[in-house]
């Protein structure tokens, strides 16, 4: 993709400065407007308002009618299938932060493997809704701006990354996308509590209601419920009050020996360690995300005003001969930024 330099152009507006477009701000307004080009393909959308149908008369204006016991059923029936459906599945990842949307995307393209996302919080997406410092932008770093181009995102072209002017552009589109997948269920606000280990192999996830699980302390006799899984993705980001959980258990249950714990800041140097050494760390088990940092000691790969987006493919066909799977398994995962879902084991 060739790189074109931004250019300036001036804007004279018919009517500068309107009164409801003035603020507090007691600098100079300016009305220049930078216009970068962009290279991919998506084409950016006019402006100009399309023709629109008549507004609703308002005075006359009624929903259907419903009875509430026909919402209730409605959901509790759903979210109950769901469940049945679920209870043992090909996939499940824990954590629903940027790599855990990404990896759950790719895979998802295969019908054929079942996939369900446990994320702890009620908005799936960890910190990807906004850039670094509660800033909007965010930065990507090519050539991982492909994967944008696949998933239609608008972006500002630079030398060597290109700028979203809205994290949450990316994250809202690729979650309509990929929710909208009839062989993936996101369960958020669901704890992943523990994990399923038989004979050194995991095989799944305890789960529980969010709510549940940040009240174990104070309230008894809340048992869990349990998601069998071909596999178990864990991308629960880097060490924090509700990160890197998956690891932390395998150390607590001795599958592995220590967790090193992420190193201070380098992204030359750790993002692309961390799409290398995403992997099945034990039996049954991927770990991907910044919860790769943790288990290898890499460094911290980005402050959030300058994001990063560095994708992996990897074949993995002999893990899933293993598995006795009957698919291919092309693990495409995303590491987007340093933070991660707050799914927490106990």
């Amino acid at each position: 993709m060739a790189t074109m330099a931004s250019t300036i152009t001036t804007i004279t507006p018919s009517n500068p400065f309107p009164l409801f477009q003035k603020s507090s701000f007691h600098g100079t307004p300016s009305n220049l407007r930078l216009q970068p080009t962009k290279t991919h393909a998506s084409a950016r959308v006019s402006m100009s308002a399309p023709s629109s149908p008549p507004p609703y008369n308002l005075n006359s204006f009624t929903f259907e009618p419903i009875k509430e016991s026909i919402v209730s059923r409605e959901m509790t029936r759903r979210y109950m299938t769901d469940m049945v459906t679920y209870a043992d599945t090909d996939v499940v990842i824990v954590g629903a932060g940027s790599a855990g949307l990404t990896c759950a995307y790719e895979l998802s393209k295969n019908p054929n493997v079942q996939i369900a996302i446990i994320e702890q919080s009620v908005s799936p997406g960890g910190g990807a809704w906004l850039g670094g410092q509660l800033f909007s932008a965010m930065v990507v770093r090519k050539p991982a701006h492909r994967f944008l181009d696949e998933v239609g995102v608008e972006y500002d072209e630079m030398d060597n990354y290109v700028v979203i002017k809205h994290a949450a552009l990316f994250t809202s589109t690729i979650m309509s996308k990929l929710l909208s997948r009839p062989n993936v269920k996101l369960f958020n606000a669901v704890a992943a509590e523990d994990l399923i280990v038989k004979n050194g192999k995991v095989g799944g996830v305890v789960t529980n209601w969010a709510l549940v699980s940040m009240n174990h302390d104070t309230q008894s006799c809340m048992d869990p419920n349990v998601m069998e899984a071909k596999v178990v993705v864990s991308s629960c980001g880097h060490d924090g009050p509700f990160g890197a959980t998956g690891v932390k258990r395998l150390k607590s249950i001795g599958l592995i020996d220590t967790i090193p714990g992420m190193k201070a800041l380098d992204m030359n140097t750790a993002e692309d360690a961390i799409v290398r050494l995403t992997r099945e760390v034990v039996p049954g088990m991927i770990v991907t995300g910044m919860e790769v940092a943790e288990i290898d000691g890499a460094p911290r790969m980005v402050i959030k005003s300058a994001l990063f987006f560095s994708i992996q493919t990897k074949t993995i066909s002999q893990f899933w001969t293993t598995l006795l799977l009957d698919f291919d398994f092309m693990f495409y995962t995303s590491c987007l930024q340093h933070a991660g879902s707050s799914t927490q084991y106990y």
